[in-house]
């Protein structure tokens, strides 16, 4: 998928996503990183976490970003409960990493949770 195929609409990059997290059995943040023409530079599984939640390190993501030498980024979790709606942590989590990847000129373009064969997109719920 390097560099081959952009990924300009939530529903590319929702069926890529779901193909890579849909069969996970704990929770695993993700995070696809782009270039400036949205093509995809790579996919990372920065965290692992447990069934019910992942410890996510903005200072972390943000060096795989400049080490990618991404333009923009989306971001990615499984629910493993099979319920894909954002928690106050999950929203909050969003705002710090646009804020912190915004400071190196990484742009956020979406966070989708997929749960099972659901998932949301933050930007189609205008959250972003």
């Amino acid at each position: 998928v390097y560099r081959s195929k952009a990924m300009s609409t939530p529903h590319a990059v929702r069926d890529y996503l779901k193909l890579r997290l849909v069969s996970l059995e704990h929770e695993e943040f993700h995070v696809l990183w782009l270039d400036a023409q949205n093509r995809v530079i790579a996919f990372d599984a920065l965290f692992t976490g447990t069934i019910t939640q992942t410890a996510i390190y903005p200072r972390e993501v943000v060096k795989a970003g400049l080490a990618h030498n991404a333009a923009a980024v989306v971001l990615a979790h499984n629910h493993p409960s099979g319920i894909p709606e954002p928690s106050a942590a999950d929203r909050l989590l969003t705002q710090e990493l646009k804020s912190a990847l915004a400071l190196v000129d990484i742009r956020v373009l979406d966070h989708f949770i997929v749960a099972g064969d659901l998932s949301t997109s933050f930007a189609e719920r205008g959250l972003l």
